[in-house]
């Protein structure tokens, strides 16, 4: 009996084109995910910078407006001295200086609204910014981990990346539309 011949090496060669061939479409699909993800987190730390610059400007103009109702106090003080050392002395007192007085005790309660305002919002900036910032390293973690799996040729790695790449896009989402 004769033994039919089959041409394997035909087959092998068919089979190792396809193999690379589907590797090559796997690693562009890993290439392009990841450009995707660099651009969230170019756009996300670009976000995060932004609200911490606005967190230390709405600090910085809080810091001012206790300054100003510390100079207000002064002035409170210094008029209430002048007042008192005036009755105490038995002159007469300018009315306008008691209005004055309680005009700065006014002042006061103004300046200490927008200074307590100004914190306010730089905590809600500075919340922002940390959660904007958490989601800036998952999208790089997840980068890296692309590029692993690209490197080792393993799809788990690119699995896993996709993984911190979604929770980054939940970070960014809520923060974004927040």
């Amino acid at each position: 009996m004769e033994e039919i011949e089959v041409p394997t090496e035909h087959l092998h060669e068919h089979m190792e084109h396809s193999a690379e061939h589907s590797n090559e479409g796997w690693i562009m699909g890993v290439a392009l995910s990841s450009a995707i993800l660099a651009v969230f987190a170019a756009v996300t730390a670009l976000l995060a910078g932004g609200h911490a610059n606005e967190a230390m400007i709405n600090r910085i103009k809080a810091s001012d407006q206790w300054a100003y109702y510390q100079a207000k106090g002064v002035k409170a003080a210094v008029l209430s001295s002048k007042i008192e050392t005036l009755k105490a002395l038995h002159h007469s007192i300018k009315k306008d200086d008691e209005k004055k007085v309680e005009q700065y005790k006014e002042d006061q309660d103004k300046i200490s609204e927008d200074a307590k305002k100004f914190e306010e919002e730089s905590e809600g900036h500075l919340n922002r910014h940390e959660s904007l910032a958490h989601a800036v390293t998952l999208f790089q973690v997840a980068i890296a981990v692309g590029a692993i799996s690209a490197l080792t040729r393993r799809k788990i790695f690119w699995f896993i990346s996709m993984g911190f790449g979604g929770v980054g896009l939940v970070f960014f989402v809520f923060e974004f539309f927040a």
